[in-house]
This record gives structure tokens, C-alpha cells and sequence, in this order.
């Protein structure tokens, strides 16, 4: 009795934290850590049907906005993950964001703080079918990172929206090869609720103005490929993708991404590019209010984006690990000559972190964050430049 109240009070904890985790790894690199059930109440594990973890980060931060300093603490990652494997075939995977709105979205019928509600069937040692809500199957390392591990996301990631009730097939060609398929939601609320009452697209040079209507089949459409070599030291993650925003408006996707994964050093390179019949991602939109001449529910049409991230991991000795990342980006409004390549925007950062307990992924860290936005004369707006320190620690935590 006293070893079940251990565990139980332990999973109550798992309750008040967090986790987050990739497409790939199922939640991250799980590792050979000691679970707190197996610490506290000496319970061995016979099996991979439960599985319990939370991520949790914080940290002291400093930021310049632009103009003056000011400082906070914050929680930046709270989300806990349930996952198993039932059988060699059937599988599942829950993962929720315990700070995040929990009413239930009109379209999907999900919460926003659910991120993955998902069960999987290996039909074979080739094909498998997932489906429920997940996280959707776009390329890219940094899309595909444990967000704990993410001080700062590109302009791109930050501003989409990606977990979508649907259906996924992955086919594994060869073992080191998969291609998969996905068919999801575009979004996870009704039209009116994703563009607001009396939306409207600003078309052809800025001055026409088109009612948006919602469309019959609001749906995504993914091709995936992922990419093993030479024994998993170099991997790639590319994707193409189709979005129905409203009747006659698409978003279009490319994402490459390529990964050097070596035993102490890491570096992926991403290139994501989207060509968005409707301001998907709304950079431009919340950029660019002055164009829209104070039109409520109004969005560009047209706009396209470009993304180039890099990132290294060197564990330089045991135990330390250095982080740098660059980004490059631009945004353009393409119809609008006034808006054309309106926005580069360029993002750098670097950290140092250090793993205080062996058999634990406990990471202390000091980092520094800069940001600065770049923009053309023609669209009047000013150049400006961000940054943030940060100390703090991240954890993911095994549980069970």
C-alpha cells in the first residue's frame, strides 16, 4: 500500500508540470534515466505500456524590447506526456499543455492545451496508420526539436499553428527510409472563429477588397520524407504541404531540413519557404496595420515568406554542452510594390549548459537571445532590435 501511495503521489506531481517532444522520437530523448517510481518506491519496470514524463523550464530573464531593460521570472515550459505501447502494434501518445486554454475548439472538438490526443496501429514492419489529434508532419529539425530544448523559435515557427486533428500513413521503404502522408485539419476552430465576422482579403495592388467565405473541405494535405544515413549521422527531414485557409485560398509549404549528428557535435540546417494565397502566418497582417486602413478582419493576400535556420549542439567536454543558432527571414507582400521583401529579420543567440546530476536530463544554462528586424523605406516602418539573458534550468522528468 505504501509503495501504490508513492506512485500515485508521484504521478500526481507528473500533473503540475510539463513535457513536449518531436514527431520522430515520440517525446525526445527519453535516455536511461531513473524514473521517480523506481528512485522513490523501488517499482521495477516490466514493460513499455506506461510511460509518464514532464518537461518543465524556467529561468530568470532580462529583455530589451527595443527601448528599456525590464526583468521577470517566467515558466516557460509546462506540459505533461503520457505514451505507451499496448502491443508490438498498437500504440498511443498524450501530451498536454497544463498552462494553456482548456475550452474545446469548434472545429476539432480539442482544447488548444491538448497538443497530441493520438493512437497508432503498425499494420506491418513497413506501414503504419496514426491518427487523433497530432502534431503535424512538417519537415525541418527546428519544427521537429523538443521545445524545451528551443530558446527561441524562427519568425516562421513561432507563428504557426500545427496541432490538428488528422490521419497519418508512414511507409518505411527500407528501415532507414520513411514517407508519410497526412490529411488533417487546417485549423482548429470554425472559419469565424480562426478570421472573425466580415473577413476580407486586401487583392491586387492593395486596393480591392474580397469577401472570404469558408470552405467546404478546410483541410491540410502533408507529404513527408525522413532521411537515415550513413549509420544516422546524417539525417533529413523534407517536406511539401497544402492548406485550405478559405473557398479559392491555399497555403503552400516547402520545408528542408539536414542534420549533421555526430557524437559530440550537432548542426541541422533548415530552409522553410511559404507561399500563402491568404496571410497564414499574419506577420505582414499585425506588420502592416496602416496598409489595411483600419479594416477590421482584414488580411493580404499573396504574401510570401523565407526562413533559413542553423543551429550546433558541441559537447565541447563531458557534461557541458555550447548552443548557437542563426536565423535569416524575410517577408513580401508580392502584389504590392510599396511591400515587396518589406521585412529581413535576424535572429542569433548562444548558451551554455551545464548537467549537474549523471543520470539525469537536468540542464542548467546561462543564454543570451538578440533579434533585429530589418525594414525596406518604402513600407515606412522602423528598424528596431530585441534582446534577452536568461538563467535558468530544464528538466525533463521520468516519472514512470
Amino acid at each position: 500500500m505504501k509503495r501504490m501511495m508513492t506512485l500515485a503521489a508521484a504521478l500526481i506531481l507528473a500533473m503540475v508540470a510539463a513535457a513536449q517532444g518531436d514527431n520522430v522520437g515520440m517525446g525526445g530523448p527519453d535516455g536511461n534515466y531513473a524514473s521517480l517510481a523506481e528512485r522513490i518506491a523501488n517499482i521495477e519496470k516490466k514493460n513499455d505500456a506506461f510511460n509518464v514524463y514532464f518537461n518543465y523550464a524556467a529561468s530568470a530573464q532580462a529583455i530589451y524590447d527595443g527601448h528599456t531593460w525590464s526583468s521577470k521570472l517566467a515558466n516557460k515550459q509546462l506540459r505533461l506526456e503520457i505514451k505507451g505501447n499496448i502491443t508490438p502494434q498498437l500504440f498511443y501518445r498524450l501530451r498536454h499543455r497544463i498552462n494553456k486554454a482548456n475550452t474545446a475548439q469548434g472545429e476539432d472538438n480539442f482544447a488548444k492545451a491538448t497538443d497530441i490526443m493520438m493512437v497508432g496501429y503498425n499494420i506491418n514492419d513497413k506501414l503504419t496508420v496514426m491518427g487523433g489529434k497530432m502534431c503535424q508532419i512538417w519537415g525541418g529539425h527546428e519544427f521537429d526539436e523538443n521545445p524545451m530544448y528551443i530558446y527561441q523559435y524562427s519568425d516562421m515557427v513561432d507563428n504557426m499553428d500545427n496541432f490538428m486533428a488528422g490521419v497519418v500513413v508512414a511507409y518505411h521503404p527500407v528501415p532507414s527510409q520513411e514517407i508519410a502522408v497526412e490529411v488533417s485539419d487546417a485549423n482548429n476552430g470554425k472559419f469565424s472563429d480562426e478570421y472573425g465576422a466580415g473577413a476580407v482579403a486586401v487583392t491586387g495592388r492593395g486596393d480591392g477588397i474580397r469577401q472570404l467565405k469558408k470552405s467546404n473541405n478546410p483541410l491540410t494535405y502533408i507529404v513527408n520524407w525522413n532521411g537515415n544515413f550513413f549509420g544516422g549521422r546524417f539525417q533529413t527531414r523534407w517536406s511539401w504541404g497544402l492548406q485550405t485557409q478559405a473557398r479559392h485560398e491555399y497555403s503552400r509549404m516547402w520545408i528542408f531540413g539536414q542534420n549533421l549528428n555526430l557524437s559530440t557535435v550537432q548542426w541541422y540546417v533548415d530552409y522553410m519557404g511559404a507561399w500563402d494565397g491568404l496571410d497564414r502566418l499574419r506577420i505582414a497582417t499585425n506588420d502592416l496595420g496602416t496598409f489595411l486602413n483600419g479594416r477590421e478582419n482584414a488580411y493580404f493576400s499573396d504574401v510570401h515568406y523565407n526562413s533559413l535556420i542553423s543551429k550546433v549542439n558541441w559537447q565541447f567536454v563531458p557534461r557541458w554542452n555550447f548552443v548557437a543558432k542563426g536565423t535569416y527571414e524575410t517577408a513580401s507582400v508580392s502584389k504590392i510594390e510599396q511591400l515587396k521583401d518589406y521585412r529581413k529579420s535576424i535572429g542569433y543567440l548562444a548558451s551554455l549548459e551545464y548537467y549537474p546530476v549523471k543520470d539525469q536530463d537536468l540542464r542548467l544554462f546561462l543564454a543570451y537571445v538578440g533579434h533585429h528586424y530589418d525594414f525596406s523605406r518604402k513600407c515606412g516602418l522602423e528598424d528596431y532590435s530585441t534582446s534577452r539573458i536568461e538563467l535558468g534550468f530544464m528538466y525533463r522528468i521520468k516519472c514512470f
